[in-house]
């Protein structure tokens, strides 16, 4: 009991850390697991056992004879699925190509490298070096997720390294079960039709399966035919249900399945995908914690002794400098990525979850049916993951400045509300070359942003999901534009230091619209116009105007013309460079005002003769 109840309490204990401290939870959580497993038995216990042993003699511990396997595989299958859950489409219409290409090619260049690497470094035989190279193909998106958090980078960097770390882990997987299968399958010149047997039916099943059941949850929850109150555990013992179901028709296909699964219904048009995904995230986060302080326990002192010498820094140099690189290099040829922004894809690829647990899997696997070379599998994979991630999460934010993707500035514009005033504004934004994003928790309003190709997030501003999304970290302006101004003042109290860096604003209230004497720092655009007004305008007048400005002289003519017209209200300013400045409700605060630049407004035409 006290071991069962020491697992969560440091797991949570780990991963409050690892919030604290803003870097990735696997590092504490696998220093935990050294500590109270192997650690503790070489120098802290008096009679050489572990403070936590999940297998003792095969028989005793936590989780004796198979029960760990079982575990590790059920517990994986519902990270897996959380990640499919966040998968959209529409995030890689620019990067689309060098993710499927990174997933391809670059999985191909670490397969091939790091086996030649392991084979020829620690001699082992080819059968070991190919499960070793084929465990750590995979990036997890549990440790990029938090390292890319911290660093603002421009979107498509960021969407290709998290579309990567979660679209990558069953491709790594599903190699790790093919070569597995070669050395479990003594069958001579039979291995190449056993292979590409057990290959199709992975992908058959896996990919029918949870496409099959996705579609049928989704119609489920839609129905009404479960109660909410049971929608979350319904979701998750079907996950559960689709992957012991795959895996009987399939070995090892139960991954594929649920990836499926959660990608079909991360697109669907579900009403109930934020509350399942909050649920899923929260069991994630416990599972993480269980069981990388299990895997980490369950490693020996003798297994990292066998890697304690200078072959390890050698191999691990390889992995993450040389072979790493060459796939990323290969996988980008002729992509739109500059030549910084690839070379900073190259330097991060921390390994994860599913590298530790398939690796811990396997190796006590082929350890215990005597396969040479066995032992070392797991204490090599946990170097690369351990390796990698203390890299890249103590140098990803140093390289980023030094190769020059770190957004020293960062333009983008988040909006609050998408109503027709947000999308109309979004459009206009998105037309000048600023990345744009309207969150709303109305779905009709969502899809109509969308329609007009913005970016656009259904979530309710109440929840900490954005705080999370990598995405927006190149964010660096709020504007609330919603019709309730407690939700405006609310979001830019929660969201303006993450978000608005560069300026938070928000629409004036009715009343402070009618005092002049309370003209509130954060105000957009005008003093005189509140949502009643922008959208009244907006229905009238469905266009955003530009005129060519003077000096600052004219500007401020310009500004007194629109006090004193409701028709006219004044949003930016465009200077010299098609740079936008975002006008506040301060309109004749403005430093310069020069030929050239523009005053950029809602509603009818200047009269000119009055100009």
């Amino acid at each position: 009991m006290i071991e069962l109840a020491g697992i969560i309490i440091l797991g949570i204990l780990a991963q409050w850390v690892a919030w604290k401290f803003k870097i990735p939870a696997i590092l504490p959580l696998i220093l935990i697991g050294l500590l109270v497993g192997p650690i503790a038995a070489a120098f802290l216990s008096e009679d050489g056992t572990k403070w936590i042993e999940p297998i003792w003699n095969g028989t005793e511990g936590l989780f004796p004879g198979e029960s760990l396997f079982y575990f590790v595989s059920l517990a994986i299958s519902v990270i897996l699925f959380e990640g499919g859950l966040t998968l959209k489409l529409s995030e890689i219409k620019n990067v689309g190509p060098v993710i499927t290409k990174l997933i391809t090619l670059g999985s191909i260049v670490t397969f091939f490298g790091a086996a030649m690497a392991a084979r020829y470094i620690f001699d082992l035989s080819w059968q070991i070096s190919y499960l070793f190279s084929a465990l750590i193909i995979v990036t997890g998106p549990t440790v990029i997720t938090p390292i890319l958090r911290n660093i603002p980078l421009k979107k498509d960097i960021s969407t290709v390294l998290k579309w990567e770390g979660i679209l990558i882990d069953p491709i790594g997987a599903l190699v790790a079960v093919l070569v597995f299968e070669f050395i479990s399958v003594d069958a001579g010149g039979e291995f190449t039709k056993t292979a590409s047997i057990e290959f199709g039916k992975i992908v058959l099943f896996g990919s029918t399966f949870g496409y099959t059941f996705a579609h049928a949850l989704n119609f489920a929850i839609n129905k009404k035919l479960v109660p909410h109150y049971l929608l979350n555990v319904f979701a998750l013992a079907s996950v559960l249900g689709v992957f012991v179901l795959s895996d009987s028709f399939a070995h090892e296909s139960g991954l594929l399945a649920v990836v499926v699964m959660g990608m079909v219904l991360g697109n669907s048009n579900s009403p109930y995908l934020k509350e399942l995904l909050y649920f899923k995230e929260s069991l994630s986060v416990l599972l993480i914690s269980i069981l990388f302080i299990l895997l980490a326990a369950n490693i020996n002192i003798d297994d990292l002794m066998l890697i304690y010498n200078w072959n390890t820094l050698i191999l691990f140099a390889l992995v993450a400098f040389v072979i790493r690189p060459i796939g990323v290099f290969l996988s980008t040829q002729g992509s739109l990525l500059k030549l910084n922004e690839k070379i900073f894809i190259s330097w991060v690829g921390p390994r994860g979850i599913v590298a530790a647990g398939i690796a811990s899997l396997f190796g006590l696997k082929l350890a215990k049916n005597g396969v040479e070379g066995a032992e070392y599998i797991t204490p090599l994979v946990f170097m690369i993951v351990l390796g990698t991630v203390l890299l890249n999460a103590t140098t990803a934010r140093l390289f980023a400045r030094f190769v020059g993707v770190f957004l020293n500035k960062s333009g983008g514009i988040l909006i609050v509300g998408a109503s027709k005033v947000s999308r109309l504004l979004g459009h206009y934004l998105e037309s000048n070359n600023r990345h744009v994003v309207l969150i709303d928790s109305n779905e009709k309003n969502i899809e109509k942003a969308k329609s007009l190709g913005l970016e656009a997030i259904a979530t309710n501003i109440y929840s900490d999901t954005l705080l999370d999304n990598i995405e927006l970290n190149d964010i660096g302006y709020l504007m609330a534009l919603t019709v309730n101004s407690d939700i405006n003042k609310y979001a830019i109290n929660k969201f303006g230091k993450q978000f608005g860096e560069n300026g938070s604003f928000r629409l004036v209230t009715t009343e402070e619209m009618l005092d002049d004497t309370n003209n509130p720092k954060e105000g957009l655009f005008s003093h005189k116009d509140d949502f009643t007004s922008l959208i009244e305008l907006t229905r009238r007048f469905p266009s955003i105007q530009e005129i060519d400005l003077d000096d600052k002289e004219h500007y401020e003519g310009l500004i007194k013309i629109t006090n004193n017209d409701k028709d006219i209200i004044p949003l930016f300013i465009k200077d010299n460079e098609g740079e936008l400045h975002i006008i506040s409700s301060y309109s004749l605060d403005i430093d310069t005002i020069e030929e050239g630049y523009q005053l950029v407004y809602l509603g009818k035409p200047f009269d000119v003769e009055k100009v």
